[in-house]
């Protein structure tokens, strides 16, 4: 292990949480090159002794973690309850916020057929999405993104990991994206998006 990986791996322990890459290098006075590059090796070692822990990528940020494998006794160890799992609904929406972001929650509806407000609000409070400014339209309603708690979640380093998503028709696309810059339901749907989900 040569000295830029070992103080790489000593500061990722330290912090707990992911860092972003230029602070790393800021901070373990590199070249960006040479910390991915320090990250890459640390990656393959841990994978190939299969430690207990892990380095993970999330977009432009590394972190350390247990490896999933020992998650139940890491978990038993730090007495934390099993995050609940997402209902049917949630994965819905944080589908739809994860392939569409930013999305307003009118547009979720519109998707859904369903008022979606419960789901959005759980699924912040769960740190799975987040507000991501205003959309420029009358009544400047709120805009929402997923965050890194999402890809540590599904264990993915960044959103071009998701799978891709069947292809809709030239109409159904072009009908989603004014809709989209509208931030509004077209009015045969919005009766219904009024509805009240059951969870």
């Amino acid at each position: 292990m040569t000295e830029l990986e070992a103080g790489l791996e000593a500061v990722l322990f330290a912090a707990g949480d992911a860092v972003p890459v230029d602070r790393l290098t800021a901070a373990l006075e590199t070249t960006r090159e040479a910390l991915l590059e320090a990250a890459s090796a640390l990656e393959n070692l841990y994978d190939f002794e299969n430690r207990g822990i892990m380095l993970l990528r999330l977009e432009d940020k590394l972190q350390l973690c247990s490896r999933p494998l020992y998650a139940d006794a890491a978990r038993r160890v730090t007495e934390s309850r099993r995050p609940p799992s997402l209902t049917p609904a949630a994965l819905e929406v944080l589908t739809i916020i994860a392939y569409r972001q930013p999305v307003t929650r009118a547009f979720i509806d519109q998707l859904r057929g369903v008022d979606s407000g419960g789901t959005v609000a759980g699924l912040a409070e769960k740190g799975l999405i987040e507000e991501a400014g205003r959309m420029d339209v009358p009544g400047r309603p709120i805009l929402y993104r997923t965050t890194e708690a999402f890809l540590r979640t599904f264990a993915i380093r960044s959103l071009d990991e998701l799978p891709e998503l069947p292809a809709l028709a030239e109409s159904e696309q072009m009908e989603l994206e004014l809709d989209e810059q509208n931030g509004q339901m077209p009015s045969d749907v919005s009766e219904t998006a009024r509805q009240t989900e059951t969870e």
